[in-house]
């Protein structure tokens, strides 16, 4: 696994991989599928940002009602992901696939200025999300195939780099919006429809079609193999023997079990303002922190990744995020509290985020790539849900200390498992 090992022995379509060019600079269908994100996150970005002011405040919602709504809205594409990566494999077309899912999201943007009841908007906000799930898999995997294995953490280092770009963009583009339109949440919602399709646009026209993977030294040329080789179209059994493949299931297995004891982002935000006394209007730029250090840090832990093992750089994330923890539970609540949280949680997040799929390039060959990430994205987003469900039962019955704490722990143990379970080892070879 290269997860565990950096020098596990390429498979057989690694020779592939490395006439797609060894030098430092990542693909060109890299940078594009970048913007693409970078664009399409300003769009959702803004309405994540004003979604519960305007549920609670202008529709009169209660928080129950938006709690509902919200668990729609994140929990709906990790149950599609799969679909997104089985599809985009089977018609051998990840560029179609990624565009349904961006288009999808993108339709769903403008009709919002025309929902008010909470059936409508659950519908408008799961199908948006369901285009999230649908192109993520898809998206990954015309990173994965136009990348050599070597380089993977470098090249889903500046796509998260650059995506992460759009969600602190997004907010801030919300916030002026609102700041200068009369009639605030229409316009926020209209500007987000229009940047929306400005993503799908750049997509169409920019991202090599086919397979979604371009080698470098065909100077961005499509790949049209998979079309063209006349193989059939990839089948659920073949998708469901990934399952065999002991190091997948290694890599997913402890992608869920950490994925149990992460603590959403809302509620980590929550907790800080709660331990540091940071007053309500400072709130929505907690997130910017976050944001902020990701965007520094993707390339350069992604670039670490692949010289030092991606084992260790992914457990390292972790153990940055269980000091954070420690930090909300027993450190002082000095100015500079909410500074270290946030850092060692951007840190988290640049050291698993993009490291994880591309743990992926030397375990799935390339006609499932898109279904071997689909597998392992969903088992993490589903325990994660799964998470947020149990620490806001154990806030609401214990407190949040308590809960806090039991998560730190959890993390501890899962950490420890997850290192032994992803040592290097000649059987993972």
């Amino acid at each position: 696994m290269y997860l565990t090992d950096r020098s596990a022995p390429a498979r057989a379509d690694s020779e592939q991989g490395r006439r797609r060019g060894a030098g430092h600079r990542v693909a060109p269908v890299v940078l594009v599928l970048g913007s693409v994100s970078l664009i399409t996150d300003i769009s959702s970005e803004m309405v994540t940002a004003v979604l519960p002011l305007y549920l609670v405040t202008t529709l009169g919602f209660t928080p129950l009602v938006f709690g509902t709504l919200d668990g729609v809205y994140n929990g709906a594409a990790a149950l599609v992901q799969l679909t997104g990566g089985h599809l985009a494999d089977r018609v051998r077309n990840h560029k179609l696939m990624a565009g349904i899912g961006y288009g999808l999201s993108a339709l769903c943007k403008p009709l919002l200025l025309l929902v008010s009841s909470v059936g409508a908007l659950g519908t408008v906000l799961a199908l948006d999300r369901t285009g999230k799930g649908l192109r993520t898999a898809p998206r990954d995997a015309m990173i994965s195939l136009s990348t050599p294995s070597e380089k993977q953490g470098r090249a889903f280092g500046v796509h998260r780099a650059m995506d992460t770009t759009g969600a602190m963009l997004g907010p801030l583009a919300a916030f002026f919006i609102l700041r200068a339109a009369a009639d605030g949440y229409d316009a926020v919602f209209g500007v987000s429809a229009c940047v929306a399709v400005l993503g799908v646009l750049v997509l169409v026209l920019f991202v090599p079609g086919k397979r979604g993977g371009a080698r470098p030294d065909d100077a961005g040329a499509p790949d049209d193999a998979g079309a063209a080789d006349g193989k059939p179209p990839v089948r659920v059994r073949e998708a469901l023997a990934l399952l065999k493949l002991p190091r997948l299931r290694a890599l997913a297995g402890c992608a869920a079990l950490l994925g149990l004891t992460t603590v959403s982002d809302a509620f980590v935000y929550l907790l800080l303002q709660r331990r540091a006394d940071i007053g309500d209007a400072w709130f929505p730029l907690l997130p910017l922190g976050t944001a902020a250090v990701f965007l520094l840090l993707a390339v350069p832990l992604g670039a670490l990744a692949d010289r030092i093992g991606r084992r260790t750089v992914f457990l390292a994330g972790h153990v940055s995020l269980l000091t954070g923890y420690a930090l909300l539970l027993w450190a002082p609540a000095t100015p500079a509290l909410p500074f270290l949280v946030l850092a060692l949680h951007g840190v988290f997040y640049a050291a698993t985020d993009g490291v994880l799929p591309a743990a992926l390039a030397d375990i799935v060959p390339e006609h499932l790539r898109a279904t071997g990430l689909a597998l392992v994205g969903t088992s993490q987003a589903l325990a994660r849900f799964c998470c947020s469900l149990a620490f806001g039962a154990a806030w609401t019955v214990w407190g949040d200390g308590p809960a806090l704490a039991g998560s730190a722990i959890g993390l501890l143990c899962c950490a420890a498992v997850a290192g032994t379970v992803l040592r290097p080892t000649d059987e993972t070879r």
